[in-house]
């Protein structure tokens, strides 16, 4: 008898602690949305005046950046409507908050996708990148992963209505995969490319170009990086979904670093555009 109600006992305790967990884990993602809302809604728009504006090297040359800071806004608007929607004064925006999630999980990852390809063209392919460097071929890719991304939008919208959460995951972990792997495979290129000279460089001329490679390559590592830790939790809550049929806390854990992974870009961009010096000075 005694053993029995010490089971029960320490059953019951176990259950409130992981209640007790997942509470806080919900707290901590709703208050991280509020963030990514309050900060990261004027972020990106400031990054696109600068882009504009002619503040960095132009639109041309960072169209791609353009369009992911645009992308980003839907995010951070889909972070606000998923606030609101844990309320129920405002659970008529679920549809809209389905919809932006296949913006977040495709357009995103394209769009850095993008970005690291055009830095490994640049360093292991200059002629190549001088031949597509005219913005119309910068339109063309863009207008491409706008139109994959609505239609994610569109299947986020079925598949989450319909609550085929199997088919979602799927989709999810294929799509934060793929990109990964093209941008590892960029990241190692001009790695290759940094250590070794091309012919006809030596001395002088190699330490001149060996910046614009680091640069480079830093870009990509760090883009690569920020892609593993925002995306790796999704892909692993989505291959547990598979096979056990339930996210448990790791969609929390994925959401909570897809949110703040959000961020890398734009400070990014703020630091090589000398802004975070100015915003700190006296």
């Amino acid at each position: 008898m005694n053993n029995s109600t010490g089971n029960f006992t320490t059953s019951a305790v176990s259950t409130n602690s992981i209640a007790q967990y997942i509470g806080i884990l919900s707290s901590v993602k709703l208050s991280v949305h509020w963030i990514n809302f309050l900060f990261g809604l004027p972020a990106h728009p400031y990054v696109i005046w600068l882009i504009i504006t002619g503040t960095g090297s132009g639109v041309a040359s960072e169209f791609f950046i353009l369009n992911l800071s645009v992308c980003e806004i839907g995010n951070c608007l889909n972070s606000l409507f998923t606030a609101l929607d844990n309320s129920s004064w405002f659970s008529s925006v679920t549809l809209l908050t389905y919809f932006l999630v296949g913006l977040a999980i495709t357009g995103r990852p394209l769009f850095q996708c993008l970005i690291c390809v055009e830095r490994y063209l640049a360093v292991v392919h200059p002629v190549t990148f001088l031949k597509y460097k005219p913005l119309r071929y910068r339109v063309i890719c863009c207008t491409v992963v706008w139109l994959f991304s609505f239609c994610s939008c569109l299947c986020s919208i079925f598949t989450l209505v319909l609550l085929n959460f199997y088919i979602y995951a799927c989709i999810n972990s294929i799509q934060f995969l793929l990109p990964f792997c093209i941008q590892l495979f960029c990241l190692v290129a001009v790695l290759r490319a940094l250590k070794q000279s091309g012919p006809g460089e030596r001395g002088r001329e190699r330490e001149e170009e060996n910046p614009i490679k680091r640069k480079a390559f830093y870009l990509i590592l760090i883009t690569t990086i920020n892609m593993m830790m925002t995306y790796m939790p999704f892909t692993v809550s989505g291959f547990v979904y598979m096979l056990t049929h339930s996210f448990d806390e790791t969609l929390s854990i994925g959401i909570i670093c897809f949110i703040l992974g959000g961020f890398v870009q734009p400070v990014l961009y703020l630091h090589r555009a000398g802004k975070p010096s100015c915003l700190c000075s006296p």
